[in-house]
């Protein structure tokens, strides 16, 4: 079943889902649309495939499609809305879609041992947050829960896996 979830195809129509979603509750409920209007809420979502995902190679053919895919349809949702979007925001998150296959390969190394896997998931919090800092001037109590959320997925889930398994994933 995992494998049937965990696919291209499958990210590509995730992707769709919640770009249309996202757009619609920007338009329809207030906390919902600026959580999924955060760049840190797409970081969790793409940290979570890509740590997920069987190999390297697939974290990075997950993650892309689910990008492109999310993005698709948010501004054709905002298109059809007759939303106010900038030009700048639609080349910013595009750059960063195009990036996500290199940044689920090191989300997707973020799960291994050593001080290098460490150092990667500790990059992939702060961007996370400084993310909020940079674009919106603060941390919200919602990015404190996301960012919460990333801490456990790369470090404590991480040990429990390792601790299940007799220190090995």
């Amino acid at each position: 079943m995992k494998h049937r979830l965990h696919n291209p195809w499958a990210m590509l129509v995730f992707g769709l889902i919640l770009g249309a979603a996202s757009r619609l509750f920007d338009i329809y409920t207030e906390h919902l649309g600026k959580i999924f209007s955060q760049m840190a809420i797409w970081i969790l979502i793409g940290t979570l495939i890509a740590i997920y995902s069987e190999t390297p190679k697939k974290a990075m053919l997950n993650v892309l499609p689910f990008c492109l895919g999310m993005l698709a349809t948010y501004y054709a949702v905002a298109v059809m809305t007759h939303g106010v979007y900038s030009r700048m925001f639609i080349i910013g998150w595009t750059a960063f879609a195009l990036c996500s296959p290199a940044l689920a390969f090191l989300a997707w190394h973020a799960k291994e041992e050593g001080r290098l896997a460490k150092l990667i998931a500790a990059g992939i919090v702060a961007v996370s947050a400084l993310s909020s800092i940079i674009l919106f001037r603060r941390l919200r109590i919602y990015d404190f829960v996301i960012d919460g959320a990333l801490i456990y997925f790369l470090f404590f889930k991480k040990m429990q896996r390792c601790d299940r398994h007799g220190g090995q994933h």
